[in-house]
């Protein structure tokens, strides 16, 4: 069959428009998970996903949209428990993916009857999507872009710093919690193509093979994209030749792409390093400028030199 036979089926064509939008949305929404070093989030989102949808069989009820409930309020959650509890946003995703954890497996023993359609929720077949699956990731894919488009001065300010970019007068809490709603969102249109056991490697892997070769945040997000469609049409094509699972084979795509980028990546990158500070940082301006040179434990006495403003943080 020739591929031109093989797109007048409309299964055919709804996988590899899934595909695209779906690599487009979990890489641009990965190279925030990345630079910010929450890369858990991927699993956490996945399996609130993944309990929100097993909920709504067993209720009769739209999984997609208990899904998407369930998701949003496990990205409510993390937030204010990590700024309340005073820890780390990897201790609120452990916290948050437990609960979920378990909340799923209890749910998974109460489905009545044969648990296929729950199964394929956690695995996935971007062979069965509907239009309304393509809706839902054409609306999700379309926001987070233009989001990304509107608020990227302030998205690479608190990537590269959060601290910093609430001292300047950003709204660094609203913009990560508008990550941590994203990166949900996300989740939840990509479930039935390529399922909430996998999902999260498609968020991860394409923005770490990124991470190795872009030199700035912008050109990490077009690299990421990138790599996230030829790993939806890689897994894809080789899914119909090799009559496997398009989900794993996908994820697998997006591991090889990794370790090529890592094998070929010949040049030693400063940007990353100043976008994911592991201790908070005081950087300070010259003439206006953001100094990435300053020292991490703040500046000397005698130093006249004055804490970054909002525009310079922007300039950079």
């Amino acid at each position: 069959m020739t591929v031109l036979e093989l797109l007048q089926d409309d299964f055919m064509r709804h996988a590899i428009l899934a595909t695209f939008l779906a690599g487009v949305t979990c890489s641009c929404v990965g190279v925030l998970v990345v630079t910010m070093r929450i890369s858990f989030i991927g699993v956490c989102m996945s399996h609130a996903a993944f309990a929100g949808a097993l909920l709504g069989i067993i209720l009769g009820l739209n999984p997609t949209v208990v899904a998407l409930i369930f998701t949003l309020l496990a990205a409510a959650a993390l937030g204010p428990l990590a700024d309340r509890g005073n820890f780390s946003p990897d201790t609120s995703l452990g916290i948050i993916f437990s609960s979920t954890l378990g909340i799923a497996f209890l749910l998974l023993s109460l489905v009545p009857g044969p648990k296929t359609e729950a199964l394929g929720l956690l695995w996935g077949n971007v062979l069965t999507v509907g239009k309304i699956d393509i809706i839902i990731l054409a609306a999700v894919a379309l926001a987070i872009i233009v989001l990304l488009r509107l608020f990227f001065k302030e998205v690479q300010t608190v990537v590269f710093n959060r601290e910093m970019a609430l001292a300047s007068g950003i709204p660094a809490t609203a913009v990560f919690y508008g990550i941590l709603i994203c990166s949900g969102l996300t989740t939840v249109a990509s479930l039935n193509a390529i399922g909430g056991l996998l999902v999260f490697s498609l968020i991860i892997n394409p923005a770490a093979a990124a991470y190795q070769i872009a030199s700035d945040l912008r050109s990490m997000f077009f690299i990421s994209a990138l790599f996230g469609v030829l790993s939806g049409w890689g897994g894809l094509w080789l899914s119909y030749l090799l009559n496997l699972p398009s989900g794993a084979l996908i994820i697998l795509c997006s591991t090889l792409l990794f370790f090529g980028a890592v094998a070929f990546s010949s040049k030693k990158r400063s940007w990353p390093a100043k976008a994911v500070s592991d201790e908070p940082r005081s950087e300070i301006c010259q003439g206006g400028k953001l100094n990435p040179e300053a020292g991490l434990q703040g500046k000397p006495e005698n130093d006249s030199r004055q804490p970054c403003s909002k525009s310079a943080l922007m300039e950079e």
